[in-house]
């Protein structure tokens, strides 16, 4: 990288028991120069470097061919043919050549090296720093009078003093006291930049090789981790379900177990395929990201790839469904923007995920101009407008049936409602969901009961009379109303009127039968609920006993009470004893 003519390097180490040094300080970088001595010649490690160069999609570069004064120049000629033949078939196939040397009356060369860099690097186009800030953790120390600074190379966004950002896949929280970028202080570090940050709140003992410092947006830890994977040619390994690699990401080096996602029954020894890395302990990366894997031995660089999913599922993994949501998610990496994905994802996709797919801050003009977004409890999630029309027509035919099947009921609570249309949909989305559906007037609520448009019980003159004595009586008697025998005695009118009456102010959420020609006030019963919640929060459960003694009342009314909430789907029993749903209508 290049900034106020600075020049960027990462010195990586050369010697083949080094590699996994080398790995640490090449990601990261756009540029290489790969160096090969006129003596030697093309090395072993010479190779491996070139393939964890084309592994890390390291396309652009030059070929620095040093201590040419220590050779004759027929030798000269032997090793250029060798570095063009070992780079004809790579992206470096077309890097310029340049012959050095440190020799006595001075650098040979070297001026003609370093004026190409320079321009090289003025001549790349700025990278986009719009990113969520990530920095790759490849030194921690503690410098005196400052306190703990970690250096690295920053992978995406920008960075300024007062920041406050996490150390992943830790979590733990920093804020940025100081920066050095380039190697002198700066208001700032950009992507592309190699940095020195002066943490606060934290010691060095917390932070390691192989963490990142991050935007809070951008990482979460994971175990699993779905990735494109390319073996090597000359790989010589058979990739076989729990085959254990040396993955190498970031500055990060960690043992995973590979499981193949769409690879046939029999081991594979090279080509490309899609794999989910297992660790055994938790990593942080973002889609996109490049890796390198060794052997089990960690002595060969066998392959690498690119991070499809950082956080894959463990059951399914090879399901349609998933299959067509890497798909989706290659092609988000490819450019072609998050409808694919929406269009998988069947129930919405948080903005925080999108923020971690794509590395940036959730940006609404990016989403396609039919996408829905839904406000819910625990943040924002936006869902393609075909798949929210799916769920709505779902929920809208599931509370039909219940109305074809009881029409004298008063229709449904949200919750049952959702067990029966999108049992796996979550929670939050589902009742941000049914409010939206209220709001455009597809269904409405009455009491905790929700119901179709069309879907009324009506009275008739003389019940709507009854009506307006009855709702009074039922409400005064407070957690014990009046039973129909006791109501009908009261008002001088039939008991079967009275029944009938306060049937159809139950399909109306008015009172509610609790038993047979047993009925409470709307009001009463949930203040009824909210003591079942309360006592829930403080016990852990609802036990008969507890709700008793909070209700003042005999036992078998309160099992009364909590086999109605049962049915209901405010709780659900457990043994004795009862847990509140937690996408129970009643609040």
């Amino acid at each position: 990288a290049v900034a106020d003519g600075v020049l960027g390097f990462v010195d990586v180490p050369g010697h083949e028991r080094l590699v996994h040094t080398m790995l640490a300080g090449a990601g990261g970088i756009d540029f290489a120069l790969l160096v090969v001595a006129a003596d030697d010649g093309v090395m072993p490690q010479t190779r491996e470097h070139l393939a964890i160069l084309d592994l890390l999609g390291i396309a652009e570069g030059a070929i620095a061919l040093t201590k040419v004064d220590r050779v004759d120049g027929a030798r000269v000629g032997e090793v250029r043919a060798q570095v063009a033949a070992l780079l004809a078939s790579t992206p470096l196939r077309h890097a310029p050549v340049f012959e050095v040397a440190a020799t006595r009356d001075g650098d040979v060369g070297v001026a003609v090296l370093r004026e190409h860099l320079e321009a090289a690097a003025r001549s790349r186009l700025r990278r986009d720093d719009g990113g969520l800030f990530r920095l790759a953790v490849d030194r921690v120390f503690t410098l005196a009078g400052h306190g703990t600074v970690v250096t690295g190379t920053v992978h995406a966004g920008r960075v300024i003093v007062d920041d406050e950002l996490v150390v992943m896949p830790s979590g733990r929280r920093v804020r940025i006291r100081g920066i050095h970028a380039q190697n002198r202080p700066s208001p700032l570090g950009c992507v592309g930049q190699r940095c020195a940050l002066n943490l606060a709140g934290i010691e060095k003992d917390a932070i390691a090789r192989g963490d990142w410092i991050a935007d809070p947006r951008a990482l979460a830890p994971t175990t699993r981790i779905d990735v494109r994977l390319r073996l090597l040619d000359d790989a010589r390994v058979k990739l076989s379900d729990w085959t254990p690699l040396h993955v190498h990401l970031g500055t990060a080096h960690r043992l995973a177990h590979a499981v193949r996602l769409d690879a046939p029954d029999d081991a594979i020894s090279h080509g490309s395929l899609r794999v989910q890395l297992v660790f055994d302990a938790p990593i942080a990366a973002s889609a996109g990201d490049r890796f390198v894997v060794r052997d089990a031995q960690a002595v060969r660089t066998i392959g690498g790839g690119v991070v499809l999913d950082p956080q894959a599922p463990a059951r399914r993994r090879r399901s349609t469904a998933r299959t067509a949501w890497l798909d989706a998610i290659e092609r988000l990496l490819a450019g072609d923007g998050i409808g694919a994905l929406l269009a998988q994802a069947a129930h919405g996709i948080s903005t925080d995920a999108l923020a971690r797919l794509t590395g940036r801050a959730f940006d609404a003009s990016a989403l396609p101009v039919d996408a829905r977004r839904v406000e819910t409890g625990q943040g924002a999630f936006v869902f393609d407008a075909g798949r929210w029309n799916v769920l709505r027509e779902r929920a809208l035919a599931a509370l039909g049936n219940v109305h074809a099947i009881s029409p004298d009921e008063p229709g449904i609570d949200k919750g049952r409602l959702r067990r029966i249309a999108a049992a796996e949909l979550p929670i939050p989305i589902w009742q941000a969901a049914v409010d939206d559906w209220i709001a455009d007037g597809a269904m409405r609520r009455s009491g905790p009961w929700l119901h179709l448009p069309g879907h009324a019980v009506r009275m008739s003159e003389r019940e709507a009379a009854l009506a307006e004595k009855l709702v009074p009586r039922v409400a005064e008697g407070h957690f014990d109303p009046p039973w129909v025998r006791d109501l009908a005695s009261a008002l001088h009118a039939p008991e079967d009127e009275v029944r009938a009456t306060l049937r159809k102010l139950d399909a109306q959420g008015r009172v509610h039968q609790v038993v047979r020609d047993l009925f409470y006030d709307d009001a009463r019963l949930r203040d009824l609920a909210r003591i079942v919640r309360e006592i829930a929060q403080r016990d852990g459960k609802v036990e008969a006993a507890a709700f008793r003694d909070a209700i003042d009342i005999g036992r078998k009314r309160a099992i009364q009470i909590l086999e109605f909430f049962d049915r209901a789907g405010h709780t659900r029993r457990v043994r004795d004893a009862r847990i509140v749903r937690a996408d129970s209508g009643w609040s």
